[in-house]
């Protein structure tokens, strides 16, 4: 069974463009880097185990 996915509208904390990620509530809490979709700068995305998936995005320098 393929995992659901969920939109997560976030602003990128470098930039402020707003941006649209596709995260897997069913991973539970995770921590990653993903690169920003207009300026390429690297965000740490925090996801929080909840229905739906609670995401918040920080400066690498911040996590």
């Amino acid at each position: 069974m393929w995992p659901t996915l969920d939109e997560a509208q976030v602003s990128c904390p470098y930039c402020g463009e707003p941006l649209t990620l596709l995260i897997d509530g069913s991973a539970g809490a995770q921590r990653y880097v993903e690169d920003c979709q207009v300026c390429c700068s690297p965000m740490v995305v925090h996801v929080e185990a909840s229905v739906p998936p609670m995401v918040r995005v920080a400066h690498e320098d911040d996590a």
